[in-house]
């Protein structure tokens, strides 16, 4: 299994803690904020039902499943290049975080929450403005750049790169997205394990009851976590129509 190195920070001292994430069993903190939130180690499978292996994923191919909430919907996506390591990143009220890079034998394998910190906007099973836009698609978000390769929300043009942690590249969002932290086994198996970062999933369940009672039945099953295994599906069969600008 994949070792990852997490960074502490209390005041003015910082202590380096090697071990793997599913390991951590508390939130740890930069300044007054979250840095890193264990949750349930959550295997992820494909649509068969069996263990989804890092080999087999389909480069830039967005991959979708819901973590750590029943309704939190998460996208991952093999980048076919090495991300960037040890990137620092800071949230809107000031916490600080380091993004230590992607999984996998390139180290190309990453996964974000798929909602957006600017308006929520989200994937759904009717449509999404949210996704992995691949390297040589176009986007009005960034007009003058020679390739893509970024998270886009389409709703208000926001861009994020997911070789620097989600940092934000452009739009109206102020902050990036929060990382869903995996692990690969021996076997090449793929596990959620946690999330770094600043996420929003307690505004998006205040934000969209209709939507929680059309998908999931209401809010309390919608908030439920995720328990055991999470179902994995490209996007393109995860919604019926994909808006992007």
């Amino acid at each position: 299994m994949e070792r990852r190195s997490f960074l502490k920070l209390t005041g003015t001292s910082a202590a380096a803690i090697v071990i793997a994430p599913s390991l951590i069993t508390q939130r740890l903190y930069a300044d007054d904020g979250a840095l890193y939130q264990t949750y349930e180690k959550i295997q992820l499978k494909d649509a068969d039902g069996n263990p989804l292996k890092a080999s087999t994923l389909t480069v830039e191919e967005n991959y979708v499943f819901n973590f750590p909430h029943v309704a939190t919907p998460s996208i991952m996506v093999d980048l076919g290049e090495a991300t960037n390591k040890d990137v620092k990143l800071k949230a809107d009220d000031g916490t600080e975080y380091i993004f230590k890079g992607g999984v996998g034998k390139k180290g190309s394998i990453v996964a974000y929450s798929a909602i957006c910190p600017h308006q929520l906007t989200h994937p759904t099973p009717d449509d999404t403005f949210f996704q992995y836009l691949e390297r040589k698609g176009k986007t009005l978000a960034m007009p003058d750049a020679k390739e893509a390769g970024v998270f886009l929300c389409s709703s208000h043009l926001s861009a994020f790169d997911p070789k620097d942690g989600g940092k934000r590249l452009s739009g109206p969002a102020t902050e990036g997205l929060a990382q869903i932290v995996l692990e690969i086994d021996e076997n090449d198996e793929i596990w959620a394990v946690g999330v770094l970062g600043p996420d929003r999933f307690h505004d998006y369940m205040d934000a969209f009851k209709p939507e929680f009672k059309k998908y999931y039945g209401n809010k309390r099953k919608a908030k439920k976590l995720v328990k055991t295994e999470a179902k994995v599906v490209t996007l393109k069969n995860f919604s019926k129509d994909i808006i992007q600008y």
